[in-house]
């Protein structure tokens, strides 16, 4: 045992070097916590000045309202088992795999580790970086054009009949008290405007991809539009179209978007996973669920719906790949 000064424990070599090692991975987690603070905040004013952008070039919201708008307050619905069942993402990946863009297995190895990433409830490190990885192998090296057009043409085979007519409701209900109404997704912000637009929503914050001379460089701006990230999203949108938070209402179906939904004065969980029912219940927030009751019972993992999606997926295809050998 080596001799301590001023009468603190005295340490071996062995647990001096446990000491050393556990120091070190404090030190390592409180680096990577500021490079994901960084990224989110570089992924939320991306997203939010890309919205603010696409909104400018459609019609002029305040024309389309019968009533005076409401300017400072606004409704941000997340999408994913919110706004729609299932996950965009992976229904478009559905449409882009039909069209032979890639693989059964590429399909298949898409689908577990998205799940991975959405169900887990939690943000590791490791899942969201190779989540990042894997949504950035759908665009890199293509046009945005290209995506963009096939986007819509996804949404109408897809997408369009998965929207939950509640929610709709929801934000149909904010519209008509002048407000605006923003998507907020991780789905990739061109894919979140579309859906915006079909739904008649003033339009989306979702993950913005860099991209040169119109093609998709295969980075982020950023990081993917998750957690700490829309929130941030939703904070930089408020800042620059004069917004008061306290007035603005958050919906979401998951745990992940807590820090979303606690920037807003009102926050409604949406066909809640269980953590969320949970945290929603002790701070009080409102519940909506559209899901019938024997499907809400069965849920106790985020994203479930998500997951059912994707397993019909996946077979789907399979088995339309075997057809056509």
């Amino acid at each position: 045992m080596v001799a301590a000064p001023n009468g603190h424990r005295a340490f071996s070599p062995s647990s001096e070097r446990v000491w050393q090692a556990d120091r070190y991975a404090w030190d390592m987690a409180g680096k990577r916590d500021v490079e994901s603070d960084r990224l989110a905040v570089l992924a939320g004013e991306a997203s939010a000045e890309a919205a603010i952008q696409a909104a400018a070039m459609a019609p002029e919201f305040e024309q389309s309202l019968n009533v005076p708008p409401d300017l400072t307050a606004a409704a941000f619905f997340d999408v994913d088992n919110t706004m729609m069942m299932g996950a965009s993402i992976f229904h478009f990946a559905r449409g882009l795999a039909a069209r032979k863009y890639f693989s059964s297995s590429d399909l298949a190895g898409f689908v577990w580790q998205q799940l991975k990433f959405r169900v887990g409830g939690r943000e590791d490190p490791e899942s969201v970086k190779a989540s990042r990885e894997q949504a950035l192998s759908f665009v890199s090296g293509r046009s945005v054009a290209e995506l963009v057009s096939l986007g819509e043409e996804i949404y109408d085979e897809l997408m369009a009949d998965r929207i939950w007519k509640g929610t709709q409701a929801l934000a149909q209900m904010h519209l008509d008290a002048g407000q605006r109404v923003w998507l907020v997704t991780a789905t990739p912000v061109e894919l979140a405007q579309i859906i915006a637009r079909r739904l008649g929503l003033t339009g989306a914050l979702g993950t913005v991809s860099e991209s040169e001379n119109g093609v998709y460089t295969g980075r982020l701006v950023g990081d993917l539009l998750h957690g700490k990230a829309k929130a941030q999203a939703v904070r930089s949108l408020a800042a620059k179209e004069g917004l008061n938070l306290r007035r603005c209402t958050a919906y979401s179906d998951s745990s992940n978007d807590v820090p979303m939904l606690s920037v807003v004065g009102t926050a409604v969980a949406v066909n809640p996973d269980s953590q969320l029912r949970e945290v929603s219940r002790r701070k009080g927030w409102e519940i909506r669920d559209f899901r019938t009751g024997r499907k809400a019972a069965k849920i106790g993992v985020p994203s479930v719906l998500g997951v059912g999606a994707l397993a019909g997926a996946v077979a789907a295809t399979m088995a339309y790949r075997r057809r056509v050998k």
